[in-house]
Formats: structure tokens, sequence, C-alpha cells
């Protein structure tokens, strides 16, 4: 859009809004604000806000706690559900330390610092993601539950898919605030859904995962329900994916489309994805982030598991969907939506570009249903598996120099740390599972 200052006070005084949210976003994906009032707005715009970044986990210590926020002019949107006279709207903001550099645990700075290392090889990354979600029931307390009353299934409609309204309103809120919605469904599961919105920039595109997740949680609360992006809320179903769709362009062309190749492929687009799959299995402790992703990751629910690629089949875990030139793209289908989108796009746009630089070609695609295979047909095609709980993701992050030099000293170091405390609190509990095997005959 190319807001101006002048621009955003015109536009604040104008719609008559009254607060102001400046958001950021911490390195495990949740968001923050500090909210202001309009008599507060030129002094946020030159950048004169300050918060207590040791009250944020894994930012810094308390001796190290001033730190700023930049608003991006260009993000500035008005909350379409708050009150129409005294109004509500925000600006993603940018976290600099009080010397003026950009704070390195800042995940929307570690997101542009690899874009910037695309755009002086020449190229723009644009990403369309598909996000899923769970409706479920609140208690008396209104507290979130996992229970629902329907039994719909993929692409069911009303009255058997009992959250037909509340996606609706979903989808006219998010085109209120700018979205260009594509299509939005019931998925498999019971009261799971899919909105899926226009792929843009890499940058605009994890802003808008944060502010879709936002909007989604707040106008399901509208409807008595819970909007929640766990990945496997309930066993014995499928779990929320959030499918990433990636393109390279350069001078407006995209070049991973190659009319001449079998598939349609450019050699650009074959090192991205082999790229991808030399890095993936230590990049699964970002776009799988929490224990319960790993419950997601598991045979007979449609989750990729297996590490291959298709310019067909949709079983493995890089698959290139049909239509081509222009809308040439690769499809990652292991990350989830409880996953922080700016360190996603951030370590899939990195291990992509070290395909490219280093001309990595990835093994043959696999045609066949990875999911019927025995394992030693696996073993023969060398099909390796994703790792299978936090722990080991977490692990394998740490040996990888690229991922960790991506993320940066800080956010790998507090990152690691924060998930392997995650996965020692998981193993210390005692699960309904354990007491319903054991209790009774032990």
């Amino acid at each position: 859009m190319g807001y101006t200052k002048e621009d955003v006070i015109r536009l604040v005084q104008e719609e008559d809004v009254e607060f102001i949210r400046l958001q950021f976003t911490d390195i495990f994906g949740t968001l923050k604000n500090i909210a202001i009032t309009a008599s507060q707005l030129e002094r946020a715009l030159d950048n004169k806000c300050m918060f207590d970044g040791s009250s944020i986990e894994g930012f810094v210590r308390i001796e190290e706690s001033d730190m700023y926020l930049h608003p991006d002019l260009d993000t500035f949107a008005i909350f379409p559900w708050r009150p129409q006279q005294g109004k509500v709207a925000r600006l993603i903001c940018d976290i600099y330390r009080p010397d003026g550099t950009a704070f390195e645990g800042d995940p929307r700075y570690v997101l542009k610092r690899v874009l910037k290392e695309a755009e002086e090889m020449g190229y723009q990354f644009d990403v369309g993601p598909e996000c899923e979600f769970f409706l479920y029931h609140t208690d008396d307390n209104g507290q979130p539950t996992t229970i629902t009353h329907e039994k719909a299934g993929y692409f069911d409609l009303g009255p058997v898919d009992l959250g037909e309204n509340a996606r609706r309103d979903m989808v006219l809120t998010l085109e209120t605030m700018g979205f260009e919605i594509e299509s939005s469904h019931h998925e498999v599961a019971p009261a799971q859904h899919e909105i899926d919105f226009r792929y843009d920039d890499a940058l605009t595109t994890a802003d808008n995962i944060m502010t879709f997740k936002l909007t989604v949680k707040t106008i399901a609360k509208r409807h008595g329900l819970h909007a929640t992006f766990m990945p496997k809320p309930k066993a014995g179903i499928n779990g929320s994916g959030m499918h990433i769709n990636m393109s390279l362009s350069r001078d407006g062309k995209n070049i991973f489309a190659d009319p001449e190749d079998e598939v349609g492929l450019s050699r650009e687009a074959y090192y991205f994805i082999g790229g991808l799959m030399k890095h993936i299995h230590c990049m699964t402790a970002i776009t799988n982030p929490i224990v319960n992703s790993y419950k997601r990751l598991v045979p007979g629910f449609e989750a990729p598991v297996y590490v291959a690629w298709s310019a067909h089949n949709r079983s493995p875990l890089i698959r290139i969907p049909g239509i081509r030139t222009e809308g040439t793209r690769i499809e990652l289908r292991c990350p989830d939506p409880s996953s922080n989108p700016y360190l996603v796009l951030a370590v899939c746009l990195a291990a992509g570009l070290d395909g490219i630089k280093n001309q990595i070609m990835p093994p043959a695609q696999v045609e066949r249903n990875i999911f019927e295979m025995t394992d030693r047909e696996r073993k023969e095609l060398g099909i390796t598996t994703l790792p299978d709980n936090l722990l080991t993701a977490v692990e394998a992050m740490e040996s990888d120099e690229l991922i960790c030099k991506v993320l940066g000293e800080h956010i790998a170091k507090n990152y690691c740390q924060a998930k392997r405390s995650e996965w020692a609190q998981y193993s210390r509990n005692v699960t309904e599972w354990e007491l319903e095997q054991y209790l009774y005959r032990i």
C-alpha cells in the first residue's frame, strides 16, 4: 500500500480510531501487543514506544530489557469486529534495541534477513498458505473443550457442517481487512475447517497468517465456539496442517517453470526441492514446534511422514500442484499451524536457496503411494522419515549449521532450550493413556 506517517494519522482521524494495538510476535509464534490511544500515535510512529523485553519468553535478560517497537506502516488495519465508534486498529512492529539496531531475537527480522539474501540473488519469494483449524464448543465457564456435535467430513455443507456460519463470518471479516480469500471448506475430520487466502510476498504472508489466526479465534468466540490451531486435538482423526506453497520469481517471471521439462520444472525448482530435502529433518523443530505436532505426523491420517517428493501423488512430503507456467509452485506439507510463520518461511527459503547455490539435485520423484510400501521398499528407495518426536527434532536442528545460522545464535539457543524443557515436562507427565493401560493390571 505504501502508507506514509501522514496517511496513518489521517486514517486514524477520519475513521474515528481510538485505540491502536502495536503488535509483534515472540519466538514461539505467540502474538503480543501494546495498546495505545490515538493521542500517542505520533509518538509511536516516531518509534518511541518502549516495552520490557525481559517479560517476553525467549527475548532478553532483565538487565538488558528495554526494547523499542518500530511500526510497519503498511500493516495498518482496522479491526472490523470492534466498536464502530472509537474503533480499534493495529500496526505490526519490528523490534529494535535502544541503540537503534534490529533485535536479533525478533522472528520478523530473521525472515527479513533471509529475504534480503534472496533479493541480492535477484529473487522474490512468494508464499500461499493453507491453514486448517478446529471449531469446538466451550463449557459453561467459556473454557475450550474438544466437544463437537457434528459429524461432517470433507467438503460437506450445512446443515451437516455446523461450523458453516462461523466460517462464512470469518471469510467476510478477513475480506473486510483486505484479504483475498480463494476458498473455504469443511475438512476431513469433524469440526475441522480450512480457509485459503491468496499468495503474497513472504513477509506479507507471515503477517497475514498471524492476523488470520487472531481473526479466526475472535469470530469463533462470537459464535460461542473455540477455534484451535493445535495440530492434533483428538486421537484417531486427521490433524491440522499448514501447507506452504512456495515460488521464486525474477523480474516478475516464475523461475520454477520450464515447459520443456518432463514435469514442467526448472533446474532451480529441482535444486530448491533438493535443498528442502537436505535440511528438512533439521527444520522440523521449526515447522512442527510442539509435542503435539508429532501426534499428527503419523501414518494413516494424510499427514506427511516420509521424506520424498512427487509431481503427482499426494503422499510425499513435497508435492508439485498441477498448475504450471506462472502458477508453478512447490508445496511443503509438513508444517502445522502451531508454528511461527516468520521462522518457518525463513528456514524454508534458506534451505531452498542453499539447494540453488550448491545445485543439490533431489532423488527421483516417488509416484507410488508411500504409505502402501513396505519398510524394505522405502529403504531401497532411500526414503527416510521425519523426526518422530520433539526431542529428536531439536537434536537434529542443533546439528544443522545452516538452520542455526538462519535463526541466529540468540533464537537458536533460547528456542532449543525452551523446547527441551517442554519435552522434559511432557515426559514426566502421567497421561490418561498410561492410567488406562497400566493402573488396573500392574
